[in-house]
């Protein structure tokens, strides 16, 4: 048996009880707690009037329609215009900054900085030149969408269906909303990235040799049939990348707004049980917690780290 274990068996001298009595004590007072409230509030029944998916809704602030096409402000457009300000801001201001000695601040926006340098761009970019030149773009779209998913954990004043009044003005709800949980934004990172390394690959290679270069290696002895085939599998599997790239940031993002909305209040608000708050609560935090420390900064690196595999590929020798 592990010293770990051994350790969470053995009672505590102050209470004379172990770390697994004190969890299993934790949890049915929680479990106590909510039900007395479920007993005592009982149920109001289903709320009809809270509609949970008018959190994510997109409702124009500033009206603009150019040529049919709406370019309205709306709160996304906010959220992306201060996750624009911040990477700028934060760049340049630590690039000003920097000191022989550096503090906190600025070992932490190092290490960020020989993350997306090392790990991101040169490990998955062979030509020295190539991973000079794209290390700009990789960097900045790792900053731009870890501030994009951390804004969306702020609490901020931009739920317009909601307003509180306050010396006669209603002001919007706070409320959290990410401009990544909308498909849109992680479709034109995504739409940018693809063009970029396609265009990458030809000028590198030129047109034909980059097609050509899509088969793997070893298929000489293969006939004419059998090489269209996988290479049209590999046609595919570029096209599929325009869904998985976006699709993997905007799921992530939404569906960690959505436990927290619901595991926040929204549940219990929605079924008209507010025992069910108690319940939920501790587990918002949790994932609140979770979303912020690992979520949020994971996402930036997966869609960055990717993007960064794309372009060395598309411009490598060998497939």
């Amino acid at each position: 048996m592990s010293d770990a274990a051994t350790h969470d068996q053995m009672p505590d001298t102050k209470t004379g009880f172990s770390t697994k009595t004190k969890v299993f004590f934790g949890i049915a007072i929680w479990l106590a707690v909510a039900i007395a409230f479920g007993l005592i509030f009982g149920s109001d029944g289903k709320n009809e009037e809270f509609k949970p998916q008018n959190e994510f809704k997109l409702d124009p602030w500033i009206n603009i329609n150019l040529g049919g096409i709406d370019l309205s402000i709306n709160r996304a457009v906010l959220y992306l215009f201060l996750a624009s300000i911040l990477t700028i801001t934060v760049m340049v201001w630590i690039a000003r900054k920097m000191q022989q000695k550096p503090n906190r601040v600025q070992t932490a926006i190092e290490v960020a900085y020989d993350v997306t340098r090392t790990d991101i761009t040169r490990n998955n970019i062979d030509d020295e030149r190539l991973a000079t030149k794209w290390f700009p773009f990789l960097a900045s779209l790792f900053f731009f969408i870890f501030f994009s998913n951390m804004l969306g954990y702020i609490p901020l004043p931009t739920n317009t269906h909601e307003t509180i009044d306050i010396f006669g003005i209603g002001i919007p709800a706070f409320a959290l909303y990410a401009a990544t949980a909308n498909i849109a934004i992680p479709l034109v990172l995504t739409l940018v990235v693809w063009v970029s390394y396609h265009v990458e690959g030809i000028r590198a290679k030129g047109f034909v040799k980059y097609l050509a270069s899509w088969l793997p290696s070893g298929l000489e002895d293969m006939n004419p049939f059998g090489k269209a085939a996988i290479f049209l599998i590999e046609v595919v599997s570029h096209f599929v990348r325009l869904i998985s790239l976006s699709v993997r940031l905007f799921a992530n993002i939404l569906a960690g707004h959505l436990l927290l909305l619901f595991m926040g209040g929204g549940l219990a608000v929605l079924l008209g049980i507010a025992a069910l708050g108690v319940l939920t609560y501790p587990m918002a935090f949790a994932f609140y917690v979770f979303e912020v420390g690992i979520v949020a900064t994971l996402q930036a690196f997966i869609f960055s780290i990717l993007t960064a595999i794309y372009i060395g590929g598309a411009t490598a020798e060998s497939h």
